[in-house]
């Protein structure tokens, strides 16, 4: 397990959000979603969770539950690759269903879980404005739309030369 707090690098960053916040228990969900994208592994590790919250005085139950509620945080290491896929109402009519399955064949992986070789993490979200191309998928901030399971495996396998 990697120690986090005495990274020296890395708390200063954090510090450095706590401060930019001004220390402001009403920014919490701005200051945890700022402190995960400097995290490697994009996530709250609890040894930080633990930090910010006597950092800026709330309770620690407080700081998990604002992580658990936002899918946008995370208390798992994340894949380098973040594949997510809309559920939006627009995208269940358009079946996103249809092209999960085959999203979970080719990674080995179900939604909410990283890959084994730490490439490729899976998650829900909620609409990210590609109505007009659904079901769509989001893949780190590429939008991918009008998806069949040929497209699926041929999009997977670009992200993996690119990343491997």
């Amino acid at each position: 397990m990697i120690d986090f707090i005495s990274n020296e690098e890395l708390m200063l960053k954090v510090d450095s959000v706590l401060e930019a916040h001004g220390y402001s228990e009403f920014k919490l969900l701005s200051i945890l979603l700022q402190v995960q994208e400097i995290i490697p592994g994009n996530f709250i590790p609890e040894e930080i969770s633990k930090y910010i919250s006597k950092r800026i005085s709330v309770p620690l139950s407080k700081t998990y539950e604002v992580i658990t509620f936002f899918e946008a945080l995370s208390t798992h290491p994340k894949g380098k690759i973040l594949i997510q896929i809309c559920k939006s109402p627009v995208c269940t009519v358009n079946k996103y269903k249809d092209v999960l399955e085959p999203i979970e064949n080719e990674l080995g992986i179900s939604v909410g879980e990283t890959s084994e070789d730490g490439l490729f993490t899976l998650q829900y979200t909620s609409c990210f404005g590609a109505c007009d191309i659904s079901p769509a998928i989001r893949i780190n901030d590429e939008v991918h739309g009008n998806l069949t399971k040929d497209k699926i495996k041929d999009i997977i396998n670009s992200y993996r030369r690119k990343f491997q």
